[in-house]
């Protein structure tokens, strides 16, 4: 115990001495101390993200029925039949489970799960006794460190793009209060085998190589666009609103070589050729999610939530994802709310910027409003800290918070004392979201449906300070029967909600 302390102790001096810019040094300090935070779970929505991986690597088919069967009792629920067999309902046309999750986290595990795998099948070779199934210690503890490690990339990402715009300062205080005040550190920590980390990372990436590249994009920097345009909607279908931004800066691309004397032709060619490249190489990218629906639908243009109706789209509900006390994005994670201020702001100091990344917002927030599985988050109990649905615009919302906080520092005469208020400000928002984060997840606040803001209030300050030392300690300790404990009382819900009765 006492030489692991000191490895510890050592790999901190390590970080602490590192030659690296002061912020982004103590960035990734805090991301080393919080990885003991990172809960080696596989439930819900992640057991269909993490199958793919975990089957192709052990039974080298896409059937998935081990998985399901594997699953934890609240997501199999949702499966079976009434003799606790996978319902014949949950299997597709084409004989195999119907995974209608995207692929892509499972591609970005692989590079970590694929060694695990060889070294856990040498040691079974040689006479240890260890399972080389997926489901063991080894694999899971690696797919949420790798979970952990994409979201902190994503979040060092956004914090280099937003200091182009904003003293770091600044964008060093935007990172921390949407890394901890938002609804990230539950999918990145707390729940690994969702995607949403996994968009974090893919978003800002992307993002970042765009912004890069804007100037004067050559073709093979199209091409790299492609690739990582087909990287996020691998990982995250929604993710297609983020294609608005390089949609929108074509089409003034297009516009602006039109009105040039005599129509500037030259341009337009190489525009048309360079998006046409574009597009090529972003299906070619998507085409994991292509074949694995090909595999499981018999279509490869089958994702498996259904179509958007007509009826959706002209009635969108445009209160429920935002303000609702079912998930809503603002009334859990107000954050977001300067945040978004901030996109606005952006305007100052790059117009064209502001314009796409505030059409990107609106663009997922119309398709969130639209989308029947969405709508199925807060309309059948769906089970979230916030709404989730809105993460792949955190480097969005990085950007925008710290040009917000660097426009009020105007406001104040001292700069030291701007800063002092605003870290202030941003910590509050932190411990009340941290804090929030701790109820829903031990069972204070329901884990769906909408919740009592009045009787959220009270826990948050006559409730949670009693209880988070004992349930620190419990999740630090004896982690696998708390999250057995979460498990047996998130089924005993889902059972009162649909009438059933037993343990």
């Amino acid at each position: 115990m006492q030489g692991s302390r000191l490895l510890r102790l050592r790999a901190l001096k390590a970080l602490i001495h590192m030659r690296l810019p002061s912020y982004q040094r103590v960035l990734l300090i805090i991301f080393v101390v919080t990885l003991p935070l990172v809960n080696p779970w596989v439930r819900g929505d992640g057991v269909g993200y993490y199958a793919y991986v975990r089957a192709l690597l052990v039974e080298h088919h896409l059937s998935f029925e081990i998985d399901w069967r594997r699953a934890n009792p609240s997501f199999f629920m949702d499966n079976a039949d009434a003799e606790g067999h996978i319902s014949p309902s949950s299997y597709t046309p084409t004989g195999r489970v119907n995974n209608r999750f995207a692929v892509g986290p499972s591609l970005l595990w692989a590079p970590f799960l694929i060694p695990v795998h060889g070294v856990m099948l040498t040691l079974q070779r040689v006479g240890f006794s260890v399972r080389a199934d997926g489901f063991s210690g080894p694999y899971v503890v690696t797919m949420a460190l790798a979970t952990a490690l994409y979201g902190f990339v994503g979040l060092w990402i956004s914090f280099r793009l937003a200091s182009l715009y904003a003293p770091e300062r600044w964008t060093f205080l935007a990172t921390l209060g949407v890394w901890f005040a938002s609804s990230l550190p539950v999918y990145m920590y707390f729940d690994p085998a969702y995607s949403h980390a996994h968009s974090v990372f893919a978003v800002a990436f992307f993002l970042w190589y765009w912004h890069r590249t804007r100037p004067q994009r050559t073709m093979a920097q199209w091409a790299i666009l492609g690739l990582l345009s087909g990287l996020m909607l691998d990982i995250y279908y929604l993710n297609i609103s983020i294609l608005l931004v390089p949609f929108l800066e074509s089409l003034r691309r297009y516009w602006l070589a039109w009105r040039a004397p005599g129509h500037d032709w030259e341009a337009l060619r190489k525009l048309f050729l360079a998006n046409a490249l574009y597009s090529c190489v972003t299906i070619l990218a998507f085409l994991p999610t292509l074949i694995t629906r090909q595999i499981i639908y018999g279509n490869p243009l089958e994702l498996g939530y259904g179509g958007v109706r007509l009826s959706y789209s002209i009635h969108p509900d445009l209160w429920q994802p935002l303000f609702s006390s079912d998930h809503g994005l603002l009334t859990w994670t107000p954050i977001v709310i300067p945040a978004v201020v901030g996109l606005v702001l952006l305007r100052r100091y790059d117009r064209e910027l502001a314009t796409y990344c505030l059409a990107t917002v609106a663009a997922l927030y119309y398709v969130v409003a639209c989308h029947p599985a969405c709508q199925a988050l807060w309309r059948h109990g769906g089970s979230s800290f916030g709404n989730r649905y809105f993460l792949p615009l955190t480097p969005f919302f990085v950007l925008g918070l710290a040009v917000t906080l660097q426009e009020a520092a105007r406001g104040l005469k001292h700069a030291r004392t701007a800063y002092v208020t605003s870290a202030l400000v941003i910590g509050g928002l932190i411990l009340w979201n941290l804090a929030f984060i701790f109820q829903w997840g031990t069972g204070l606040v329901p884990h769906r449906g909408p919740i009592s803001w009045k009787r959220m209030a009270y826990n948050q300050v006559e409730v949670v300070p009693g209880k988070l030392g004992g349930e620190l300690k419990s999740y630090f300790i004896h982690r696998s029967e708390m999250m057995q404990r979460i498990e047996r009382e998130d089924v005993q819900q889902l059972r009162r909600e649909r009438g059933q009765v037993g343990d």
